[in-house]
């Protein structure tokens, strides 16, 4: 039986089978370079997560709040069409967030693709994993150290527009009263981050 015929036979398998065709045929697409934008989902503390990489390394991480429809048509808009849901590419992902939920991790060490950011913005963004794990900066202390002391509301919408959260860490950037303020999953993530770092874990 030719190989096409097995894939297609497998369609009217059980999910399983179908789950196994997905890998195989994202493997193959991945090997014949027709694979720009592999995507997974997981669960996680905060709800599940879309995370998206491309060979640059990882591209974006979506929340629960954000509509996964909207998030992959504009990822295949701005970066590429040929998105597939794939996890081997993932994987490394995957587990170092798994480490950081469990409090076995402190700074990530991952490829990250930034092209979704505007220069200015990452510029920003590269200046917030130097924010020590556990602690917070201000958004104007976050302009100072991007050396546009004047720009503190550019930040504000750099960390608010931050297509890679948790692993670059826009929680960590507080209002100058201290309190949260804004974040692309919600405050009570916010929160929910902070206290993880502070080394709170809620009652189950």
């Amino acid at each position: 039986m030719s190989e096409e015929r097995e894939l297609l036979d497998r369609f009217a398998g059980p999910e399983e089978d179908l789950e196994r065709l997905g890998r195989r045929l994202a493997e193959r697409a991945e090997a014949e370079g027709l694979l720009e934008v592999a995507w997974r989902t997981v669960e996680s503390p905060v709800g599940r997560l879309l995370l998206a990489a491309t060979d640059r390394g990882l591209l974006r991480v979506a929340f629960a709040n954000e509509d996964p429809d909207a998030v992959l048509a504009d990822l295949a808009r701005r970066v590429s069409p040929r998105l597939l849901r794939a996890s081997r590419r993932l994987d490394p992902v995957v587990g170092e967030l798994e480490e950081y939920f469990a409090g076995r991790r402190r700074v990530f060490d991952l490829p990250l693709d930034q092209r979704l950011s505007t220069p200015f913005r990452r510029r920003v963004q590269q200046q917030l994993p130097r924010i020590p794990y556990g602690s917070t900066a201000t958004y104007r202390e976050v302009a100072v150290a991007a050396e546009n002391p004047g720009a503190v509301r550019a930040v504000g919408s750099a960390c608010a527009t931050n297509p890679l959260p948790i692993v670059v860490p826009c929680h960590r950037v507080v209002r100058g009263d201290g309190t949260t303020g804004g974040y692309r999953g919600g405050p009570a993530v916010k929160q929910l981050l902070l206290a993880l770092e502070r080394g709170e874990r809620p009652a189950a």
